[in-house]
C-alpha cells in the first residue's frame, strides 16, 4: 500500500519558512498534551509517525520528554526541514511510504501520531503498523465534525483533511482496532492560534469565541465538539474481528 501519487506530491514541498513560526505555536500547545498525557510514565525511546516539519520534536526534546527520540516522515521539505533543526535528542530520521513503517515490531515504547490521521487515506492500514511497532500510542486529531460538514468539503480538502471525526468517532475506530484507552484529552484552542486563522474575518473569530465559551460550560458537548482530541492508548494482541 503506497500514498496516491497526488496525495504525495501535495505534501512533497508543503513546509516553507512562512508557516513555521504559526506551526511552532501549535506544536507546543500539542506538545504540551503529549506530556500531560504521559505524565508519571518514562518511555526511553520514542518515534513521531508524520513528524512535518519537527516542530513537536523539538519542543519535546527541549522538555527533555526522551532522550532517545526519532521520526518518519512523507514530505522530502519536512524531512530537510527537521534535520535543519539539528534537535539535541533527535537519533533518526527517515522519509516512509506513508503506510511501511520501517523498523521491527516493539521496537518503541511510545508512537506519537499528532494531526495525522484526518490526513490518511487509508487509516486502518497505518494504525495497524503503528501498533505493530510500539507498546503505546499517543493520537491527536483536529475535530472537524458538524451536522453540516459536507457543505464545507471544500474547506476541509484545502487542509488535506479527508476524514472527519468527533472523539467518540475517533474512539470507536481504536478501540475497533483493539487498542486501549488509557487518558484523554479534549481541549480548545487558545486566542494565540485563532487569531491567525480569522485576520480578515473579526465577526468569525468573535462568533468562534462564543462557540467555545458555550462548550466550557457544557462538557457534555465539549466531548463530542472540542477543538481537538489527544488520547494515549495501549496495545492489546488482538486484532480487528468482526461477528
Amino acid at each position: 500500500m503506497n500514498v496516491s501519487e497526488k496525495v504525495k506530491d501535495s505534501y512533497s514541498s508543503q513546509y516553507d519558512e512562512k508557516s513555521v513560526a504559526w506551526r511552532n505555536m501549535g506544536a507546543r500547545y500539542k506538545a504540551q498534551n503529549i506530556v500531560e498525557l504521559a505524565k508519571n510514565i518514562t518511555f526511553e525511546n520514542v518515534l513521531e509517525v508524520g513528524a512535518g516539519e519537527g516542530s513537536i520534536l523539538n519542543w519535546l526534546s527541549k522538555w527533555n520528554f526522551s532522550k532517545n527520540l526519532n521520526c518518519v516522515e512523507i514530505s522530502e521539505s519536512g524531512i530537510e526541514m527537521i534535520k535543519s533543526k539539528n534537535i539535541e535528542h533527535l537519533k533518526d530520521v527517515l522519509l516512509f511510504d506513508g503506510y511501511k513503517i520501517p523498523y521491527p515490531d516493539n521496537q518503541f515504547d511510545l508512537v506519537i501520531c499528532s494531526h495525522v490521521m484526518e490526513h490518511v487515506e487509508h487509516e486502518r492500514i497505518l494504525l495497524r503498523e503503528i501498533k505493530r511497532v510500539s507498546k503505546n500510542q499517543i493520537f491527536e486529531v483536529p475535530i472537524d465534525f458538524s451536522f453540516y460538514v459536507d457543505k464545507k468539503i471544500n474547506h476541509f480538502l484545502a487542509y488535506g483533511h479527508i476524514n472527519i471525526y468527533t472523539p467518540g468517532l475517533f474512539r470507536f475506530l481504536l478501540k475497533s482496532e483493539n487498542f486501549k484507552v488509557v487518558k484523554d484529552i479534549c481541549y480548545l484552542y487558545e486566542d494565540e492560534m485563532l487569531k491567525p486563522l480569522f485576520e480578515t474575518n473579526k465577526k468569525g473569530f468573535y462568533l468562534t469565541k462564543l462557540k467555545m465559551s458555550i462548550l466550557r460550560l457544557f462538557p457534555y458537548l465539549l466531548g463530542i465538539k472540542p477543538n481537538a482530541y489527544a488520547v494515549l492508548t495501549t496495545k492489546t494482541d488482538k486484532d480487528l474481528s468482526i461477528f
